[in-house]
């Protein structure tokens, strides 16, 4: 069942003659871990702002769980999703706790309840509640921050997680351990991720399928095994070349 469907969806920005997303159609299914790759300006955080109308398109629909998003609270669609950004956002004079359950507690949603459910949620994501619950943010490391954002994205159990380049201020290594962490959590929760990056390998492996974008299109969207094989144009063939190059350079180095 299709859980986010782009009907030819386009956005352009003021004083811009190029469209940041260009008639983009696409459908996502329930439970499927969708990546959206491409360099700087191509329009793929564009594409995820659409969905939870941060931006509004200038043309087309997006149906998100068989209702137009144009007839929906923002506010309303916006607790619907988790939405995990780079800068990860923490409040600083917030400990841990309080910016995982910032949302409940202006829902007026029961302290008991919501901070037991913290709890749960650092467990999950790795980090061992007694040790980080009271902790404040500047008292965390990048990747234990990205955690608590994670967390925090988790906490109204959405179905559908939207992701923009969660990763990409992160050291290589843990990198590394938090795609294999994000991974895990897919598996587990079932959810419908949609991760936005500029890095093919991580694209590559998180994915289960790829929406490759430049300027604004949506060049290819398929399993990464399909677009290595059968690029769908230049620019796509570019990217596997570049990578195929890398691999390349590091076995020769051995």
């Amino acid at each position: 069942m299709a859980v986010i469907v782009y009907q030819d969806v386009c956005k352009k920005f003021e004083n811009s003659t190029n469209y940041a997303v260009d008639h983009v159609s696409a459908q996502i299914e329930a439970g499927e871990f969708i990546t959206i790759l491409g360099s700087s300006g191509c329009g793929k955080t564009t594409l995820l702002k659409l969905t939870n109308r941060l931006y509004d398109p200038d043309g087309g629909k997006i149906i998100v769980d068989g209702e137009d998003i144009a007839a929906s609270d923002p506010v309303v669609l916006r607790r619907r999703l988790g939405y995990v950004i780079q800068q990860v956002g923490l409040f600083p004079h917030m400990t841990v706790r309080d910016n995982i359950t910032v949302i409940p507690q202006l829902m007026k949603q029961n302290r008991q309840k919501t901070d037991r459910r913290a709890d749960e949620l650092l467990t999950l994501v790795g980090l061992e509640p007694g040790e980080f619950r009271n902790r404040y943010p500047h008292q965390l490391s990048g990747g234990q921050q990205q955690r608590v954002g994670l967390a925090r994205a988790l906490v109204l159990d959405p179905d559908i997680m939207l992701m923009d380049e969660p990763f990409g201020a992160i050291d290589a290594i843990t990198r590394l351990n938090l795609q294999n962490e994000l991974q895990r959590l897919h598996r587990d929760l079932g959810k419908t991720f949609l991760f936005v990056t500029h890095d093919i390998n991580e694209a590559f492996k998180l994915g289960t399928r790829v929406m490759v974008m430049n300027e604004g299109r949506l060049l290819q969207f398929d399993t990464p095994s399909e677009i290595v094989r059968n690029p769908a144009d230049p620019f796509v063939k570019s990217l596997i070349d570049a990578v195929l190059s890398q691999e390349q350079f590091f076995q020769n180095s051995r």
